[in-house]
């Protein structure tokens, strides 16, 4: 544990980061700085990096003086943290005119302390699927190679290797083609939804540009079919999951996923399928689970119906389906995550707590993937006409209070794969 609070850092605009020797590094939530507790720090983990913030001066707690004030002499600076952590602060700054917006990135506190850096964050996942350390690069490339020439005219494994694995590193992606763990299956060139901050399609007039681009065409059943049964029958802890960054909504291609989950398991029983979606239609959710599906995974900005709404801005589905389509998946005893964007001075606010609470009593829920929300905060809140985010109680004694109200919910940042549904805190023996 630390012994004092991280200096603030400030970039030169040239790619240089400095400490400021004179400031503590402050966090925001919501629209607000504060002091951050030393408890709450640590080492800025292995896959983590540092951005320079143009147009923003980091706000910081004077040494001497224990008043916030501007870092003058740069740059703010924030963190990226690696997939498995979770922020409890985002960098504190202030805006100034004509600032650009910031790209869909987390933006997580960041100090300097004995020549390292740390970040206000927690691991909420032991899973190594992700870890930075993990990828070799020469691997994935000669996996591209060998699945590209085993599979020559499928138009999935062409994509997931062209555009995710070499293109964008999507870590599912590069997985694959390793041969080990999660399979990511896209399907979906459409969405029902017009998410804010989507990742894969935004408006040509928005200030943002999407970081990767969208699925282009719709695969058939039999294209799925070909590379995903031999991945669950070859791969440790196998794990195929459609609805990934790169498409848009799956269950728009519900009768495409039914049709390859049954054809999959008339050839293997192995491993476990599982769907990321926005789960706006219930009944095809159910059809799902009829034909074998093993998981879902909702992603959800709030378990607020009015929240959810200014920011999904959906086409022809409602709240309720979302918390149906959790219903269905627990009615046919499926295990169900939620994607749970965490924004600091939204997601821990109480009156954000007291709805969570009640998903998670009204759904069953078995899982919270807390993944950090990849926005600009100041263009997130704009967008969303919030001013006042409410009184909030801290990241982690949220997480706290969920965890003792409800212990036998489990806290991730991934799927997990069927060996760890039904032994989720120990069966990583073997990875």
């Amino acid at each position: 544990m630390l012994s004092s609070s991280p200096y603030i850092m400030y970039s030169d605009g040239q790619g240089n980061i400095f400490e400021d020797t004179s400031l503590y590094t402050a966090g925001r939530s919501g629209w607000d700085a504060y002091p951050i507790d030393v408890e709450d720090w640590i080492e800025l983990p292995d896959g983590g990096s540092l951005y320079e913030l143009p147009g923003r001066r980091g706000i910081g707690i004077d040494v001497e003086t224990g008043e916030m004030r501007l870092c003058e002499k740069g740059w703010a600076v924030a963190a990226f943290i690696p997939p498995a952590h979770t922020g409890f602060y985002i960098a504190a700054y202030e805006t100034m005119q004509d600032a650009p917006t910031l790209p869909l990135f987390c933006y997580t506190a960041a100090g300097w302390h004995n020549e390292k850096f740390y970040v206000p964050a927690m691991r909420i996942e032991q899973d190594i699927r992700q870890e930075h350390s993990g990828f070799d690069a020469m691997k994935v490339e000669d996996g591209v190679k060998h699945l590209m020439a085993a599979y020559p005219h499928n138009r999935l494994v062409k994509h997931l290797a062209e555009n995710c694995a070499l293109t964008y590193h999507c870590p599912a992606a590069r997985n694959y083609f390793i041969g080990r763990w999660e399979c990511p299956v896209p399907t979906s060139p459409a969405c029902n939804a017009n998410c804010i901050g989507c990742i894969s399609f935004q408006p040509l007039d928005e200030v943002i540009t999407s970081v990767q681009d969208r699925l282009t065409f719709k695969p058939t059943a039999a294209e799925i079919v070909e590379f995903t049964v031999p991945h669950l029958e070859t791969a440790p802890y196998p794990l195929v999951s459609y609805g990934q960054g790169c498409e848009g909504e799956p269950l728009l291609m519900w009768e495409t996923i039914r049709e390859a989950i049954i054809e999959t398991r008339k050839h293997t029983q192995k491993g476990s399928i599982n769907i990321n979606t926005n789960g706006s239609k219930p009944a095809a959710v159910e059809e799902l689970m009829k034909a074998g599906l093993n998981s879902i995974r909702v992603s959800t900005n709030s378990a607020r119906e009015e929240v959810y709404m200014k920011y999904y801005l959906p086409n022809n589905y409602k709240f309720e389906d979302i918390v149906e389509s959790l219903r269905v998946v627990r009615r046919y005893n499926g295990w169900s995550s939620i994607n749970y964007f965490v924004f600091p001075g939204m997601t821990d606010s109480v009156a954000e707590y007291e709805a969570l609470r009640w998903l998670i009593k009204e759904t069953g829920l078995n899982m919270i993937q807390w993944r950090n929300f990849n926005i600009d905060p100041d263009w997130y809140l704009g967008k969303m006409n919030i001013g006042d985010t409410g009184e909030c109680m801290g990241m982690k004694q949220m997480m706290d209070l969920i965890k003792e109200e409800f212990p036998d919910l489990k806290y991730g940042y991934f799927n997990p794969p069927i060996e760890r549904m039904k032994n989720f805190d120990t069966d990583f023996a073997h990875y």
